[in-house]
């Protein structure tokens, strides 16, 4: 191309046009510690000056300049009213795209984000521009073995007892409920209007009216389900308790008074275990041909569970051996992906994520602190496997990738158009490598019976912290009315300082369908 240049003594004049390296040129590229690179792009003064110039275009009807109708005003007017950097801003924000793509495109780099620009110099010398921009890079990966490891890997074995315990729970959950004229006794559903008082005065969230509370379930605060314990409906009751000192800060370890009336008492009538229970809730028509199907499910899932134990020490040993000086900004996504999985999880329970934290006493800020060693963990393991994945050789096909999509269009009942729109084909790509890639390190690996003592005493470790938090008040090993168990008067310590986790002091649980060994709906109906 040529650039014509009018003049108007001589007539016209053709100038050869600048070259594209003439105006952007990588002066600097030094790589720094955990994968960053520091590249410095030197844009010659003609295009900088041709960035101003639009600039100047995008905002002079913007500007108000004393003797011009807004937009009329000259470039040259407006800067030295305004200073020669009025426009340095949006010049730069106009170039940096070509700046960037130079980066990306010249520098041999692989570059796993938008580079940043971090520091911008104009030469006095000849007017043009030095733009410094930091790009985090795909870090170099070393790998240690990763073939022939060896791991603990759980036995599979579904006990009767097991068995006896998920058939125990369907039928509970499947009992009809029948009103019943006697005393309200452990495991009868109380029909109840309550109030709370504390020194003579109600207090906010201490009411309830025909609330159903099933006495044992251990929802309230200590003593007060013991203390409707031979109540008759239409019988009152006053209740003197003492908040735990691990409550709300403005009710803890206060005596309170609740005046109760007992409106019904009910019973559960517990269905037989023969065949006709087996085809009301499930597809089955023989009581034992719905047994044998409970213990397969179970043996599956256990065995998912013990496949999965395996692969994750067997990514642990690996991600121990891996060296790799992974960037900042990998591990803060890690953490934001994290987050967002944390999020969809705790709103599928039908919690706010925010109020979640608040009720954990914790802020989002520190809960995501709390994910960095994990997720920097998460980092080098997938790091780690991609690594394997290139030098296994790993291929993934069109055809690899549209199963991918068929089978996720079938698990979450979406359109695979719409599948595509949200996951594109690259995701998809990484994580069949990825999986392939485990898949190389787990067929190779050997399984042990018994795990090394060291693991042995922290999971002892961790089994009597799980006990000791499911034996704390307010808390029942079954209770699965959110994602930490937690009844509907919160009693522990997780909640103290917070005073909406006594809003109300009971909240009615929502009515639940009872579900089969599959997660779907039974064909009963728990309030029959």
């Amino acid at each position: 191309m040529q650039q014509v240049v009018h003049n108007n003594t001589k007539g016209t004049a053709i100038l050869p046009q600048p070259r594209e390296e003439d105006k952007l040129k990588i002066k600097s590229c030094e790589k720094k510690e955990k994968s960053v690179a520091e590249l410095v792009i030197e844009v010659s003064a003609e295009e900088f000056n041709n960035a101003i110039n639009d600039a100047y275009r995008k905002n002079r009807n913007r500007i108000s300049v004393p003797g011009f109708r807004k937009g009329k005003a000259p470039r040259g007017i407006i800067e030295r009213m305004y200073g020669t950097s009025v426009f340095h801003s949006d010049a730069l924000e106009i170039i940096m795209p070509d700046v960037l793509n130079q980066a990306v495109t010249e520098s041999d780099l692989k570059i796993i984000s938008v580079p940043e620009a971090t520091d911008f110099n104009i030469n006095d010398d000849d007017g043009s521009v030095s733009i410094t921009v930091t790009a985090y890079l795909l870090p170099e990966v070393k790998l240690g073995e990763y073939k022939g490891l060896s791991a603990y890997k759980p036995h599979v074995e579904v006990p009767d007892s097991e068995i006896d315990r998920e058939i125990a729970d369907i039928r509970m959950r499947n009992a009809r409920i029948e009103k019943v004229d006697r005393p309200a006794s452990n495991g009868d559903i109380a029909v109840i209007d309550y109030e709370g008082f504390i020194e003579g005065e109600p207090f906010e969230g201490g009411k309830a009216e025909g609330y159903e509370l099933e006495l044992g379930s251990i929802t309230f605060i200590p003593g007060f389900e013991e203390k409707l314990h031979g109540m008759c409906a239409g019988e009152d009751r006053d209740l003197d308790l003492v908040f735990p000192e691990s409550y709300a800060e403005h009710l803890a370890g206060k005596p309170v008074i609740f005046k109760v009336k007992m409106l019904e008492v009910k019973e559960k009538q517990l269905p037989d275990l023969d065949d006709e229970f087996a085809k009301d809730v499930s597809e089955f028509d023989t009581f034992n041909d719905y047994k044998a199907d409970i213990r397969d499910k179970q043996t599956k899932a256990k065995q998912a569970e013990a496949d999965a134990e395996f692969e994750n020490t067997l990514m642990e040993k690996i991600a121990e051996t891996t060296e790799a000086g992974i960037p900042d900004v990998m591990v803060e996504q890690q953490m934001d992906d994290s987050m967002r999985n944390f999020a969809r999880q705790i709103s599928s329970y039908g919690m706010d994520p925010s109020s979640y934290l608040k009720m954990m006493n914790t802020t989002p800020e520190a809960f995501r602190e709390n994910m960095r060693e994990s997720s920097e963990k998460q980092v080098k393991i997938m790091l780690a496997l991609a690594k394997i994945a290139e030098l296994e050789g790993i291929e993934v096909s069109d055809e690899d990738i549209e199963n991918e999509y068929k089978e996720a269009s079938a698990q979450y009942g979406m359109e695979i158009e719409k599948l595509k729109e949200s996951v594109g084909e690259e995701r998809i790509a990484t994580d069949i490598k990825m999986r392939r890639a485990a898949k190389i390190v787990t067929d190779s690996a050997i399984a042990e019976a018994k795990k090394p003592a060291g693991e042995e005493n922290a999971d002892r470790k961790k089994s009597k912290k799980a006990s000791a938090a499911k034996n704390k008040p307010g808390k029942t090993e079954d209770d699965d009315s959110g994602p930490t168990g937690q009844g509907a008067v919160p009693a522990d310590e997780e909640t103290a300082g917070d005073e909406e986790a006594v809003k109300p002091v009971a909240a009615k649980k929502p009515a639940r369908k009872p579900k089969n060994q599959d997660g779907s709906s039974s064909k009963g109906d728990e309030t029959k």
